[in-house]
C-alpha cells in the first residue's frame, strides 16, 4: 500500500473514530491531536500555541502572499519574521504533514492536509458528513449536553473548521469539488465508512487503473 488518506469531517460525524478504525485495519499511523505534538516538537514551538491555534480561522494579506508563493519558493526569513505567531505556526504544521506524508501511508485528520498534500500522486482525500439530528446525538452522548447545548457546539466547530480551511486553501470545505471522496457516515455508520474508505484504496491503486483511458472505445474500427 502507498496511499496518504486524509479526512475532512463535519463534528459528530465520527471522524476521528473511522481514522482509528482504518488505522488498525491498514496497520498505518493515524494522526489527529498527535499531529499539533510532532509539529511543537519539529518546530520548537510549544504544544500549548498548537492547541490554542487548532483550526481556528485567521487573517492576513502578507500570509497570502507568504502561500501564494510557498509551492515553489521557501519563505524567507523577514517575512517569517513579520508574520502573525498564528500564521508562524499554521506553517510549521503544513511542513509536519508534508514531513509525516514523506515517511510512508498514513492517515491525517483535518488541518487542512490535504491541500498540504494536494500535489502528491499517493493521496486519498476523504470528507465526512451526517445529517444533524444524527451527529446531535452522537455529540450529546458524547459529552454528556442537551440537544440544544449540542446543537450549538456542532455550529461552532463546523463554523471555525470551515473558516480555517476556506482561508487556507483554494477550495471549499465540505464541497465534493474539493475532495476524492465523500462519505455520509449517519447513512453507512462507522464500520460501513470504513469499508467504503478501504475499498477506495483497492481501487486506487489497481495497476490497471491507470490505463482505462488509454484504452479504444471500438478496437475494431479501421481494421
Amino acid at each position: 500500500m502507498n496511499t496518504v488518506i486524509t479526512i475532512g469531517r463535519e463534528f459528530g460525524s465520527g471522524g476521528h473514530q473511522i481514522g482509528v478504525e482504518l488505522s488498525k485495519r491498514l496497520n498505518i499511523p493515524f494522526y489527529d491531536k498527535e499531529l499539533l505534538e510532532r509539529a511543537a516538537k519539529d518546530s520548537g514551538y510549544a504544544k500549548d500555541l498548537f492547541v490554542s491555534q487548532d483550526e481556528k480561522p485567521t487573517g492576513s494579506f502578507l500570509f497570502s502572499l507568504v502561500m501564494d508563493s510557498y509551492s515553489s519558493t521557501r519563505y524567507g526569513a523577514n517575512v517569517l519574521s513579520d508574520m502573525p505567531l498564528n500564521q508562524k505556526v499554521f506553517l510549521a504544521q503544513f511542513e509536519t504533514i508534508k514531513n509525516i506524508a514523506n515517511q510512508g501511508p498514513c492517515i491525517l485528520i483535518g488541518r487542512c492536509a490535504d491541500y498540504a498534500l494536494e500535489f502528491d500522486d499517493r493521496l486519498l482525500s476523504v470528507f465526512l458528513r451526517a445529517n444533524i439530528e444524527t451527529r446531535i446525538r452522537r455529540i450529546s452522548a458524547l459529552y454528556e449536553l442537551s440537544n440544544a447545548r449540542a446543537r450549538d457546539k456542532i455550529t461552532k466547530a463546523d463554523k471555525e473548521r470551515a473558516s480555517y480551511y476556506n482561508y487556507y486553501t483554494n477550495k471549499k470545505w465540505g464541497s465534493a469539488q474539493s475532495y476524492n471522496l465523500v462519505i455520509d457516515t449517519g447513512l453507512f455508520g462507522i464500520d460501513g465508512t470504513v469499508d467504503l474508505i478501504m475499498k477506495a484504496i483497492e481501487e486506487k491503486e489497481r495497476p490497471e487503473k491507470h490505463h482505462i483511458y488509454e484504452q479504444p472505445m471500438y478496437s475494431s474500427i479501421n481494421k
